[in-house]
């Protein structure tokens, strides 16, 4: 049997809280381990802090956000905008990984709107593959571990991609019951508002996370059976990862996890992306 083990990596303090922390606080209630990863510290997310003042501002908003999603928080990897597809990082997260032995690993999107958070996806899933192998020697040093992991992708930064193509989700999973869990935890962010104001125009940053999740809930299902507010996923490829059927979230969640019935007819057409 699997670990009950749920980890979600993504990028930037505060992006697990937008995209990813309704599903993560659900499987802590199903039972699961779960933990919390942001690999770059949010060196760059202020327009008056240096980045030796914010980088500890947000390490300790980040880890108290973790314990109000009732998660394991793991220090950051690096800073804003030095997270490249490279070795380096490649072998410290993977030893991460190795170490917390995921059965569901919860990251970003393969097609979002900046690098960070695509090169995030891709040492993800990189790191993921390689968990078995016993000639990767990741840094510091952690034996090949055993053990499925199904690699879930949350929707991207205003649900579409970097040329600005909608993308729709195979799954829904319904975080209504959370969603006051999910406000705490991103307002633990306290430096980011100015910053989101500035950078992207967001106003309030806790109203554009309820908005992007009524708009995912809405795309769950007819007016009367839609989940109000949910966070939408896409499983990765099974291959060197998981059982060609695995899907732990549905397994863990049940009436609140729901498949989009349209999207294998997207797949099987090549328009899983349109």
């Amino acid at each position: 049997m699997s670990n009950r083990v749920a980890f979600a990596i993504a990028c930037h303090p505060d992006d697990i809280e937008f995209m990813m922390s309704g599903t993560l606080i659900l499987l802590k209630e199903a039972g699961y381990e779960t933990h919390y990863l942001n690999v770059a510290n949010g060196s760059c997310g202020s327009m008056k802090e240096s980045a030796a003042r914010l980088k500890p501002m947000r390490k300790k908003e980040g880890q108290e956000a973790a314990r109000i999603l009732g998660a394991h928080f793991h220090p950051s990897l690096a800073d804003d905008l030095d997270i490249f597809y490279e070795p380096k990082l490649l072998r410290r997260l993977a030893a991460v990984i190795r170490d917390v032995r995921p059965s569901i690993l919860l990251t970003h999107s393969l097609h979002d709107y900046m690098e960070d958070h695509t090169n995030t996806a891709r040492l993800t899933v990189t790191a993921a593959f390689a968990r078995g192998m016993p000639n990767y020697a990741t840094n510091p040093r952690r034996a090949p571990i055993d053990g499925d992991v199904t690699v879930y992708h949350a929707l991207p930064h205003g649900l579409r991609d970097a040329m600005r193509l909608r993308i729709f989700p195979e799954s829904f999973v319904d975080v209504s019951s959370v969603h006051e869990t999910r406000l705490a935890a991103l307002a633990a962010h306290r430096s980011q508002q100015n910053w989101l104001d500035a950078s992207q125009k967001m106003s309030s940053y806790l109203q554009t996370m309820e908005d992007v999740a009524r708009s995912v809930g809405e795309m769950s299902g007819s007016a009367r059976s839609r989940f109000v507010l949910a966070e939408g996923w896409r499983r990765h490829h099974y291959a060197g990862f998981c059982a060609k059927e695995a899907d732990p979230l549905h397994d863990a969640l049940q009436k609140k996890y729901r498949i989009n019935p349209g999207y294998q007819r997207w797949l099987d057409a090549g328009l899983g992306n349109s």
